[in-house]
């Protein structure tokens, strides 16, 4: 057997058995939280309730972090606290420090996001610390957190692929962050493209590094389609078996700090690419659909969304009239 037959058989074991996968939809907190326009929260929570009846594996709903810091999320405990929850759904949210763990708890958070960079420069303009004091923030919040007993926290890795001031990022240098963490009490990882620089082998290479350093803990990927390649690389990270994906709906999110940088990966377009794939998402395709619709409405600006313009793909539109009279019938 050759080494290409070998690798490609290899993925397909992978895509095998990963006929099923996780979809958080993050659109309500990273794509709110850059939104010129303030959604109002009546909107936001009737936001999560249509999103919760979608099929999500996970909606992430809000951050904890100061107001004065995102204004746009400053109503974080009211959100939360009046969603409908939905059996089976798990609610999210970012958590920036203890105080932010606190406020998460009051209001029944079932999982907690953590954030940093794995870069140098972006930690600093992002988060205002260098990478090791957002390490020792991140394990007192660990800790604080194992002792209001087994409450799942994930760490979300910025920067993973790439930094806008640094360049690239080498891998031993997430693993490393990823390493520290997990000791520290870190229940899961996700991998972030934060600016769209991420290609598809690089995405398939440091997926399975983390796999073979961390096995059995679970790995997200975060995608942004800044240079059109988030669908590329989620196929990429799904056949080396990865099963967890952050999305948000019109591709709604962005980073600051990132010149150019477009949104999130697209969730309705994500989801139709696996189901068209027969891969099991979860998510009901045409409610999210009309929740997108709804989108440019929401945050008053357009969003171009191809899937929408075009439908699905086995959308189908009528023949032709003069198709009829060129090709009668056969009598």
């Amino acid at each position: 057997m050759t080494q290409k037959e070998s690798a490609s058989e290899s993925i397909s074991r992978a895509a095998y058995k990963s006929a099923y996968i996780q979809i958080n939809e993050v659109g309500p907190r990273d794509g709110l939280q850059i939104e010129k326009a303030m959604v109002d929260t009546d909107a936001k929570v009737a936001l999560v309730d249509a999103l919760s009846e979608c099929g999500f594996a996970r909606i992430e709903v809000t951050s904890f972090t100061s107001p004065k810091a995102i204004p746009a999320l400053a109503d974080a405990q009211e959100v939360m606290r009046r969603i409908r929850r939905k059996p089976g759904v798990i609610y999210t949210a970012l958590v920036p420090n203890v105080r932010g763990l606190e406020r998460a708890l009051e209001v029944g958070t079932d999982e907690l996001n953590l954030v940093m960079s794995s870069s140098e420069t972006h930690n600093r303009a992002n988060l205002r610390m260098t990478r090791e004091q957002s390490l020792a923030e991140l394990k007192s919040i660990l800790r604080a957190a194992a002792e209001q007993g087994p409450l799942p926290c994930n760490v979300s890795l910025s920067t993973a692929f790439g930094c806008p001031f640094d360049g690239d990022v080498a891998p031993t240098q997430v693993l490393d962050l990823a390493l520290r963490l997990a000791e520290a009490g870190a229940t899961g990882f996700t991998l972030c493209d934060t600016t769209g620089m991420a290609y598809p082998t690089q995405v398939a290479e440091l997926c399975q590094r983390m796999e073979t350093v961390l096995p059995g803990l679970p790995v997200t990927i975060h995608l942004h389609n800044t240079r059109g390649m988030a669908l590329a690389n989620a196929l990429a990270a799904w056949q080396v078996g990865v099963t967890r994906f952050d999305a948000a709906a019109g591709g709604l999110g962005g980073c600051p700090y990132a010149p150019g940088a477009s949104g999130n990966v697209n969730t309705e377009e994500l989801v139709h690419m696996f189901e068209c794939m027969g891969v099991d998402t979860g998510v009901a395709l045409a409610p999210l659909m009309d929740i997108v619709r709804g989108l440019p409405a929401l945050v008053q600006r357009a969003l171009p969304n191809p899937l929408l313009a075009a439908g699905t793909r086995l959308h189908t539109h009528p023949a032709p009239a003069w198709l009829a009279e060129k090709f009668p019938a056969a009598s």
